[in-house]
C-alpha cells in the first residue's frame, strides 16, 4: 500500500507550541475516526517554523484531506 506524509506548516514565534498541540489534536482525530495512523511527530525547521505531519495509507487520503486540510503531502516510497 502506497504511504502518504501530510504536513501542516506552522510559522512563528509560537510554532513549536502550535504544532505540539495540534499533534494532540491530530491524534484525537485519528482515535475517534478509527483510522490508522502509521506515524506522526513534530519537526523543527528553525526556531520560527515548525510542522506537524502524520505518515498514512493512501486509502484514507481524501478522507484526511477534507476533515484536516493539511498544507502539503507527498508520497512516501516503501520497499517493494
Amino acid at each position: 500500500m502506497e504511504k502518504i506524509k501530510l504536513i501542516w506548516d506552522f510559522r512563528g514565534p509560537a510554532s513549536p507550541q502550535t504544532a505540539a498541540h495540534f499533534k494532540i489534536h491530530l491524534l484525537e482525530f485519528f482515535a475517534s475516526e478509527k483510522l490508522q495512523l502509521i506515524e506522526s511527530g513534530v519537526e523543527s525547521v528553525n526556531e520560527m517554523y515548525h510542522f506537524t505531519y502524520a505518515i498514512i495509507d493512501k486509502q484514507n487520503l481524501d478522507t484526511i484531506k477534507t476533515a484536516l486540510k493539511p498544507t502539503r503531502g507527498q508520497r512516501i516510497k516503501t520497499d517493494g
